[in-house]
């Protein structure tokens, strides 16, 4: 065994190595001598999806309160950086420290409220309009001064998450509703017209339906409420209301399948009222 490898041997298993152990492994593993061969094999674009489902799998770590979990999950996403940037270091673009130092210059070229001479006191809402007026001289010197002004909203973003971002980007240059009450009578209105395509064709249906979403995520946008966080609280409450139904049908040596919709639209009922 060389030096190099006794070396990289010793990153490899120190306990507390931190990054500089996590880069080394990841190094080893894409090695193309002696790595992994499912981890030679991948590419930016077969990481992608993983990389997706990691950031999921944090908020849920978050939303339980685990956090142990969350220590696990925000290793699992940090891993995926670290999958890119060795990949890119093997094609001669960046590594590790490249991008931490970019993110470290542009945190701190965007707070000069912090790092600069400009006063700390203002609301979030103007600390906001002033990161906004940051970016915006960023893409000017970037040569993308002449941007649209949806350009920009990733379209690999959920869908609910992409239609608050082209709205609050919408609404920068006034095109949003000044009153609340006017997104909700256009919720309304787009009711109606998904009850009026009903029983046609799927294509119609599913173009009204996507209008009616839309709105209610201005609607979210304007009561200041996440949807994508919202409909994943409400899904949790599905889940806690109907495992409830299935334990007090289990108590009862039943499954289901054995009960009808008004047993456990009642269990249901039992489980609002315990507070699940």
């Amino acid at each position: 065994m060389t030096n190099d490898q006794k070396a990289s041997d010793q990153r490899c298993f120190d306990p507390k190595g931190g990054m500089p152990r996590l880069i080394e492994i990841m190094a080893r593993l894409r090695d193309p001598k002696t790595g992994c061969p499912w981890d030679i094999e991948q590419t930016y674009e077969t990481i992608a999806p993983y990389t997706i489902e990691e950031a999921y799998e944090v908020a849920d770590a978050i939303a339980t309160g685990d956090f142990d979990e969350l220590k696990a999950e925000l290793g699992d996403l940090l891993l995926q950086v670290v999958y890119y940037t060795q990949m890119s270091a093997e094609d001669g673009r960046f590594d590790f420290d490249d991008v931490a130092n970019a993110i470290s210059d542009k945190m701190v070229a965007r707070h000069p409220h912090v790092f600069g001479n400009e006063s700390r006191d203002k609301s979030a809402a103007e600390q906001t309009r002033d990161w906004e007026k940051i970016k915006a001289e960023e893409r000017a010197a970037k040569g993308q001064a002449q941007a649209g002004v949806l350009d920009g909203v990733a379209l690999g973003l959920p869908a609910l998450l992409r239609a608050v971002k082209l709205q609050k980007r919408a609404a920068r240059i006034g095109f949003d509703w000044p009153e609340t009450g006017q997104v909700l009578d256009k919720i309304k209105e787009e009711i109606v017209e998904l009850q009026e395509v009903a029983g046609q064709s799927s294509d119609k249906s599913e173009e009204e339906f996507g209008d009616l979403l839309f709105v209610l995520a201005n609607y979210a946008r304007h009561l200041s409420i996440d949807p994508e966080q919202a409909l994943r609280r409400a899904n949790g409450k599905f889940v806690r209301r109907f495992e409830y139904i299935e334990a007090a049908l289990k108590a009862q040596n039943r499954a289901p399948e054995s009960s009808d919709l008004e047993e456990m639209d009642a269990l249901w009922d039992e489980a609002k009222a315990k507070g699940l």
